[in-house]
């Protein structure tokens, strides 16, 4: 019996999947586990261009689109592990994290499932890597705004639990699905998957609410992974909207249906205006696009910041080249340049426009890359990576070639 099985459910982001099975394959180079990619009908031809790059990689090809809870439950139910790590495809993970998340798992039997700290592309803490539990009153702060004004009040601030430091292992109540490590054993005692009533959103938070009513404990681990944020889905589709706030409601209904109507009907009827407001902001993006009122400042352009070997650097000068950037190159890795972006020379930020800092993989680990990200403090610098195997320049917005 396998150790672990991680399980990665695709749709449309092959260089994304491809980036982020590097870096697994550097944090389980020692680990007796498996991989498994679900791809849910990706019209990128994703497996033919996975599977060639990939050998030790099980791809399953459905030719519907399952969403996230089904796509996941075909892997569970057909493995034996002792664990299984629910990972999103657009992330990467730091080389020490799997190993370390296994050990921590084995030394706590109380514990069900455990998340990480997720990392943006501009190296800040994403809010979700440690949640409370949903509760009619926590959502309600959460809609109104008292979470985001009192982020670390124990009472209005509980829906991120702000209160908690990040640097240090503490229970939690709900757990990401972007990374969730969960103990087999504890998943067969509350029902053996997640709950396919979820088409994609709000699974993670009703199987972290299943662990602790059946008695184990959800962690948060000081791990770093990278999380894009929404890579794999399109959030400016009228149909993401639906499904996000409709996860909302199924749970409400699922876990408090039995609450009174003060309670319930206030909290639905935030639910309602969040996923009009959204509607709203999205019909005037669409409408401000359509008829062209955003344009691109003279000089604000985004420079890119190019760090790696020379050989990749000559390959990255072709990209440069190719898709107009404008773009600047030093030579280093990580014996090098141990810091990173960090030693490049101070005017080489000194601009209010984007600025992109390229780290190539080869030269760089992730766990160094992750390091230089999350001690950034120039607030205009956002993360990209250079795969010098395919050639392909990763950012969290747009993939070159």
């Amino acid at each position: 019996m396998k150790k672990l099985t991680v399980i990665i459910v695709n749709y449309n982001v092959k260089q994304y999947v491809e980036q982020c099975l590097i870096s697994l394959y550097r944090a389980m180079e020692n680990l007796d586990a498996e991989i498994y990619v679900v791809d849910n009908n990706s019209q990128d031809h994703s497996i033919p261009y996975l599977r060639k790059r990939f050998k030790r990689v099980n791809f399953i090809s459905s030719h519907h689109n399952l969403g996230f809870s089904r796509a996941n439950n075909l892997v569970i139910r057909q493995t034996k592990s002792e664990y299984v790590l629910l990972l999103n495809p657009d992330t990467f993970v730091g080389e020490e994290v799997i190993s370390s998340a296994l050990s921590f798992m084995e030394e706590h039997e109380k514990a069900g499932a455990l998340g990480v700290k997720m990392l943006k592309a501009d190296g800040t803490r994403a809010m979700e890597s440690r949640r409370g539990l949903p509760t009619p009153s926590v959502a309600f702060y959460k809609m109104v705004g008292l979470c985001s004004r009192y982020p670390k009040s124990r009472k209005f601030g509980q829906y991120y639990m702000g209160y908690l430091p990040w640097d240090e292992p503490g229970r939690i109540d709900v757990i990401s699905g972007a990374f969730m490590m969960i103990r087999r054993a504890a998943l067969e005692q509350v029902g053996g998957g997640l709950d396919e009533d979820y088409f994609m959103y709000g699974e993670d938070i009703d199987l972290s609410y299943s662990m602790l009513k059946a008695g184990y404990e959800n962690w948060y681990l000081p791990l770093n992974i990278l999380h894009y944020k929404g890579e794999s889905t399109q959030k400016s589709s009228f149909r993401y909207v639906h499904v996000f706030y409709d996860a909302m409601l199924i749970f409400m209904r699922k876990h408090y249906g039995s609450k009174t109507l003060f309670i319930s009907v206030p909290i639905k009827a935030a639910i309602y205006m969040k996923a009009v407001a959204a509607l709203a902001k999205m019909l005037f993006s669409q409408i401000r696009d359509n008829l062209g009122i955003i344009h691109r400042r003279k000089g604000l352009e985004p420079l890119f910041v190019f760090i790696g070997n020379k050989s990749s650097l000559d390959h990255c000068r072709r990209i440069v080249k190719n898709n107009g950037l404008e773009a600047l190159f030093f030579v280093g890795n990580q014996e090098t340049l141990p810091e990173g972006h960090k030693m490049l020379p101070e005017e080489t930020f000194r601009r209010n426009s984007k600025i992109y800092v390229v780290y190539d993989i080869d030269a760089y680990s992730f766990s160094k890359v992750l390091s230089a990200m999350e001690e950034n403090t120039k607030g205009n610098i956002s993360l990209g990576t250079y795969n010098h195997r395919n050639r392909t320049l990763i950012t969290a917005e747009e993939v070159y070639q």
